[in-house]
This record gives C-alpha cells, sequence and structure tokens, in this order.
C-alpha cells in the first residue's frame, strides 16, 4: 500500500474528497506496492482505484481522465530497500561512531536507482523483482557490477547472490532495459585480469549497457586495509591504460567512449585530468565522472557580472581533490572581484586523511583549517558539506559554525562563481 502524503489542489483527488493519510490499496484490482507502482498504474485513463481511510473505510472509486490530465495523488516516500551484501569496501564500515543518522542507511533500492542515478547490486532482486523492471520498463538502472566473475563477485560483496549478475544483466538487456555500470575497483580483488574479464563481459552483452565507469575504492580511517587497501599511483594508472584501450574500442566500433575512469583515479595517479570531450554526453557526474572537468569549465561564466568585493578577502574551502585546481582558477577571481582569495585546503581528521573530497568535510575540521577569521571575510563552503537541515557531516551546525567565524559573510554553492552572484551583498 502507498500512503498519501499530499492531495493536489483543483485535481481529481480533490474533487473525490481523498484524504491525506489515506492507502492506495489496489488499482484495477492489482496491489499497489510502492510509488512506482502508483505512478504506472495511474498512467490508464480509465481504472478502479481502492483506498482505506486513515479511519479503516475502503472505499473504490471509478475513474475516467484525459489523457494527461494528473490525478493529484502524491505518494509518501517509499520505505527504501536495505543491502543484503556485506562488501569489503563498505562505506558503513567506513564511519565515525557518532555518524548521524542517515549514513548508516545500506541502501541498495532499484527506485533509487531509476529516479536518482544511485548505483544497486541487485543481489536483493529474486526473478519476480526483475521480471517487475522489465514489465515496468524501469530504464535506465544503475548498476554496481564490480566483478563478471561469480567468485570474485561474491567475496567481494559477501553474497552468494552476487554470481548471478551476468545472468540478471542479460535478463534486463533482453527485456529491452538499458543499464549504466560501474566497478569500484579494489587493488588485489578485482583489478588485473579480473578488470580485463568485467570489461570484456560487459561490452559483449552489447549497446544497452550504456555505460562503464571504473572508481577507485575510498576508505577513511575505520575501514583502511580492513581488508582492503587504496590504489598506488602505478596500479591506478595502469588502470586509466586499460580504460582507454576499452574506449579506442568502443570510439570506433560505437562512437562514444563508453568506459570511463573517474576523476579520482587521475588524482591517485597524477595525471591530468582528461578534456570535456573524453564524457560523452557528461551524464555520470555523480559517479565522480568528470565533475573536475566540469567545475575547471564552468568556472569563468559569470564572472564578468561579479560584484566587487575591494578590501576584503575571499575564502574558498575545499579538500584536497579540488585544492590545486582552485589554487590554479583563484587569480581569476581575484581580477573580477578585487578581493583577495584564499584557498583554504581542509584536511579531514573526522573521516581521516585519506577522505579528500569536499562534501564529507566536518565542520569542525574546516573552522580547524581557517584558523582566525576577519568579520569582512567571504567564506564559501562547499555546498555539498551541509544537508537539507544546515548540519555539517559531524553534527555541527551552520549557526554554530557562524558564531565561530567572527561575523564573517558565509556562502555555499558547488559554483563559486554562482553563490558569489546569487548571495554577495
Amino acid at each position: 500500500m502507498v500512503r498519501i502524503a499530499e492531495i493536489e489542489a483543483g485535481s481529481i483527488a480533490d474533487e473525490l474528497s481523498l484524504e491525506i493519510g489515506s492507502r492506495v490499496v489496489r488499482i484495477n484490482g492489482e496491489r499497489v506496492r510502492d510509488g512506482i507502482d502508483l505512478t504506472f498504474m495511474l498512467s490508464e485513463t480509465e481504472f478502479e482505484l481502492e483506498t482505506l481511510s486513515p479511519g479503516g473505510e475502503t472505499t473504490i472509486y471509478e475513474i475516467e481522465r484525459e489523457p494527461g490530465e494528473p490525478v493529484g495523488i502524491v505518494p509518501a516516500p517509499d520505505t527504501i530497500r536495505e543491502c543484503a551484501n556485506k562488501c569489503v569496501f563498505c562505506f558503513i564500515d567506513g564511519n565515525p561512531e557518532d555518524a548521524r543518522q542517515t549514513l548508516w542507511l545500506r541502501d541498495d533500492d532499484f527506485r533509487l536507482s531509476f529516479t536518482y542515478g544511485s548505483y544497486v547490486t541487485l543481489t536483493n532482486l529474486g526473478p519476480k523483482g526483475l521480471r517487475r523492471l522489465v514489465e515496468q520498463r524501469i530504464s535506465p538502472l544503475y548498476v554496481s557490477v564490480h566483478a563478471t566473475e561469480p567468485e570474485v563477485r561474491e567475496r567481494l560483496l559477501v553474497n552468494q547472490r552476487a554470481g548471478l549478475i551476468m545472468e540478471q544483466l542479460r535478463e534486463l538487456i533482453e527485456g529491452g532495459l538499458e543499464v549504466h555500470t560501474q566497478i569500484v575497483l579494489c587493488p588485489e580483488w578485482n583489478d588485473g585480469a579480473h578488470l580485463d574479464r568485467t570489461i570484456e563481459d560487459l561490452w559483449a552483452l552489447g549497446s544497452s549497457i550504456r555505460s562503464l565507469s571504473v572508481v577507485p575504492v575510498g576508505l577513511t580511517r575505520y575501514n583502511l586495509n580492513r581488508p582492503v587497501r587504496l590504489l598506488r599511483p602505478d596500479e591506478a594508472g595502469a588502470v586509466i591504460d586499460r580504460v582507454d584501450e576499452a574506449r579506442a574500442r568502443a570510439l570506433s566500433d560505437r562512437g562514444l567512449g563508453w568506459c570511463y575512469a573517474a576523476d579520482e583515479m587521475y588524482l591517485i595517479a597524477d595525471r591530468e585530468i582528461p578534456g570535456a570531450t573524453y564524457y560523452d554526453d557528461g551524464a555520470l557526474y555523480e559517479n565522480g565522472v568528470g565533475a573536475v572537468r566540469r567545475f575547471v569549465e564552468g568556472f569563468d561564466e559569470g564572472l564578468g557580472d561579479l560584484p566587487r568585493f575591494d578590501g576584503q578577502r575571499i575564502r574558498l574551502v575545499t579538500g584536497g581533490s579540488m585544492a590545486p585546481f582552485i589554487r590554479e582558477l583563484a587569480p581569476r577571481l581575484a581580477d573580477a572581484t578585487g578581493a583577495e582569495v584564499d584557498v583554504v585546503h581542509a584536511i579531514n581528521h573526522y573521516f581521516g586523511e585519506t577522505v579528500t573530497i569536499a562534501g564529507l568535510l566536518g565542520g569542525s575540521d574546516i573552522l580547524a583549517a581557517l584558523g582566525e577569521s576577519k568579520p569582512n571575510d567571504v567564506i564559501v563552503l562547499p555546498a555539498e558539506a551541509l544537508n537539507s537541515d544546515d548540519v555539517f557531516i559531524d553534527n555541527l551546525s551552520l549557526t554554530d559554525f557562524e558564531g565561530r567565524v567572527a561575523g564573517a559573510q558565509i556562502l555555499r554553492g558547488y559554483e563559486i562563481t554562482e553563490a558569489l552572484r546569487a548571495e554577495a551583498p
């Protein structure tokens, strides 16, 4: 059943006086399992809707509507399907004991894959679940493959069902779905010949495998070498070379790169980040593929429209991954604004120094890196470092943070120039 969270004003549901809190039980006699079921079943122009009111009353509505006319039911968020794996590189195992509750959720939900592009393993889906994906055209999907050899994937995910991945992918593809795939590369686990095998197996499935991203494993001080270690620069370089071989074939045969090494792979290998053409349509930014290039290429947009900050200091907070790039770009921001620009590289003590992305910086670590601030400072925080409640990942609130920076102005924004343009006085 799906609980009704909102009713759109003037909609069919509003005219029928459906109650917020009621549950949609069945449509055309079929059980409604979640929000995707609801959306799929409400696509008909004529249907029978069965609801259960908060008071326990069952009502059946016969509904006819014009094509495209919204029914007006806004469902409550679905309960997230949790992960059945015990991956040897699981991010949960890298959490500090006092990490906020949301960081402990082991999600592996195909609905989030379809809706938000998060990667899932498919190990918690049986034959019925796979058939549902095909029947409802849940495409494209984003699947964490990691390895196609059954024994290797079972060892990585610590799940006997993990070895079914090639069968599952074939069923999805034969059903007409498209899939983006990824490998989290763990040295001595799924690299070398295992990486070669995975690339070849996925390529052989055909163009319905839309992409393959190869991402280096990320570890904190809590799960480093337990049992997985980080990639060495030479190993990251070897991965890039293998990816480039796969790309050369893909460009020749299919006209697109298909296989991509994540930005962090280049940083580990100390190699130059590829140009914009490497990333084709750039749809994999959230997987760490192309985000650095997008940031660098977009930095100059709107610089000429920025207000002046003469006599002030703009302090750009970042992690180790982006610090070198922002230092190169900082003089342009200084020229455009008249401000002194200070790039603040914050070291992550909360998760450990192996974590270098800005979005996982704790407020206390940022404060330590800032040192003494001045009242006329403009501090630009990475937007990803704060959640929707304005709390840093180490549970320091933005209000408390502001109270400790001597009245400096706080700005947020992934695009620094956009943040300044939008929020500068």
